[in-house]
This record gives C-alpha cells, sequence and structure tokens, in this order.
C-alpha cells in the first residue's frame, strides 16, 4: 500500500476509536494514536476540541504527516551515521544538560508553590466577586449531513421521514456515513458540543432553534447544504463554587507564588557567591 493511501485509511480509523493504536509503521516503528492526539494538543495549547469539526479531519492528517517525515529523516541519521558524529554527541550532551536543569528547575518550583496555602474564605471570597467567569455557556450537540445541492439534501429528507427516536438517530447516522461529503461523515456526522458563534451564523441559528431529537430542513452555508440532527442542548449555567475550588485555589496560588518566589530568591542570593 502507498503511504499517502495508508494515511488516509489511518485518518479514517483515528476517526472512529477512541484508544492508542497504531495507524502506520515507518521502517518498522510504530506511530500511535497516542501520539498523533498529543501533538494536536500540545500544537493548540490542549484546545484541540474547540477546534471547528470541519478543520480537525486536516489537522490530524498534518499531524500524522510530519510525525511520519520526523520518522523517516530520523532513520536515514541511523542509518548515514549521524547519532554516531561528534557534532550529534557534543550536541545530545548539551541538550541533556539543559533538559536536566530545566527539570530541577520546574520541580523545584512546584515544591515551593505546593507549600502556600489558600484559606477557604480567600477562595470564597475569589468566588463571590467573580462569578460571571465561572458561568457555563449554552451549547449543543449536533451531528450533520453535508451535501453539495439541496436536492440532495432533500433526498436524503425522505429518507428520514417518518422516523423518531433511536430509530431517527441510528438511520442518520448511517446516511451521515454514506452521504455526507463533511469531514465529520465517517464519525456519523458527529460536530460534538459547540456554543453559539461557533459554527457559521446559518447553522448556529438553525441549530440553537431546534427540538432535541429531531431533524431539520436543508440549511444553506458556504460549504453546501447541512441537515442537522440535535442530539442535545445545555442551558447556560453558573457553576458552584465546589465545582471551580479546585480551579481558584490554583489560581489564587499562582498569584500569591510571585512574592513569595521574590522572596526566595533574594534569600538565594544573599546566601550564594556570585563574582
Amino acid at each position: 500500500m502507498k503511504l499517502t493511501s495508508k494515511i488516509v485509511t489511518s485518518l479514517a480509523l483515528l476517526s472512529s476509536v477512541a484508544f492508542a493504536q497504531t495507524l502506520v509503521t515507518v521502517n518498522g516503528t510504530a506511530i500511535t494514536q497516542e501520539q498523533v492526539e498529543k501533538e494536536l494538543m500540545t500544537a493548540t495549547q490542549g484546545r484541540f476540541n474547540q477546534v471547528p469539526a470541519e478543520k480537525q479531519t486536516e489537522f490530524r492528517k498534518q499531524v500524522l504527516e510530519q510525525l511520519v517525515a520526523k520518522q523517516l529523516v530520523y532513520s536515514d541519521a541511523q542509518k548515514t551515521g549521524v547519532l554516531k558524529s561528534k557534532d550529534f554527541k557534543d550536541r545530545y550532551a548539551d541538550v541533556i544538560e539543559n533538559v536536566k536543569k530545566e527539570i530541577a528547575i520546574q520541580v523545584w518550583q512546584k515544591r515551593e508553590i505546593d507549600k502556600i496555602k489558600i484559606s477557604e474564605k480567600s477562595m470564597k471570597d475569589y468566588y463571590n466577586k467573580n462569578k460571571d467567569e465561572f458561568n457555563e455557556k449554552e451549547s449543543a450537540h449536533a451531528r450533520h449531513i453535508l451535501v453539495k445541492t439541496e436536492a440532495e439534501a432533500k433526498a436524503i429528507s425522505k429518507e428520514l421521514k417518518g422516523l423518531t427516536g433511536v430509530a431517527l438517530q441510528t438511520k442518520f447516522i448511517e446516511l451521515a456515513k454514506t452521504k455526507s461529503t463533511g469531514p465529520s461523515g465517517v464519525k456519523g456526522g458527529d460536530l460534538g458540543y459547540f456554543s453559539p458563534g461557533q459554527m457559521v451564523p446559518a447553522f448556529s441559528k438553525k441549530a440553537f432553534s431546534m427540538k432535541v431529537e429531531t431533524v431539520s430542513e436543508p440549511v444553506k452555508t458556504q460549504f453546501g447544504y447541512h441537515l442537522i440532527y440535535l442530539e442535545d442542548r445545555k442551558a447556560k449555567k453558573s457553576k458552584s463554587f465546589d465545582e471551580v475550588k479546585t480551579v481558584i485555589e490554583r489560581r489564587l496560588k499562582l498569584e500569591k507564588a510571585k512574592a513569595v518566589m521574590l522572596k526566595k530568591m533574594k534569600e538565594l542570593h544573599k546566601s550564594a557567591t556570585i563574582k
């Protein structure tokens, strides 16, 4: 199988499974779903799930291709003796020393921050003064089938006519997998949860005006025509103090840590020999 075809097949697999699995092998070395997910989270600073569903597949493809390219270059470096060269050994030693120092500093900082205690009263005061910060936006969980023409959308809509409940959901997922041109098609059109404004206006307006477990009429956007199935909707709500207590504690610790670290550094300077 050609590498390009292998990557495309792997992307389909990546969209449908939720556990670590080998996606491709490069010269006998496995590249796993876990590696791809880790790279995606790093690249988006942990916000990959907030990336629009239409773009997620393309990002996955790019990351998988990059990991394959890196492994190809590394394999060639091994074959051509790069790992035995003086240049490599010198740079490797420098990197190891720098990494050791950085990890030691991070562990030291964590220990110092862990010593900081935040009172229950301080956390509750912060919560009461910043309640708006902990509001959870209204959200919807939807699936969609995307096609090019209104006629195609209406034809699919006829196949769903008369169905309700589980039968409607099951048929919609089946049709999304076989007929949707959108990247979420392989997942049964699943777009996950999203807030107002995260999707294009026409799509968002329709999704947030529907009843749960119903299908919309065709909705036109710049991408084509959508049939939307609304799986769930969550109302806007304020999180309780207990739900956000850990977040508040961490935030107040970090704020207090600035003064603590400054004091500690002054102490270290006094006891050190600096010429």
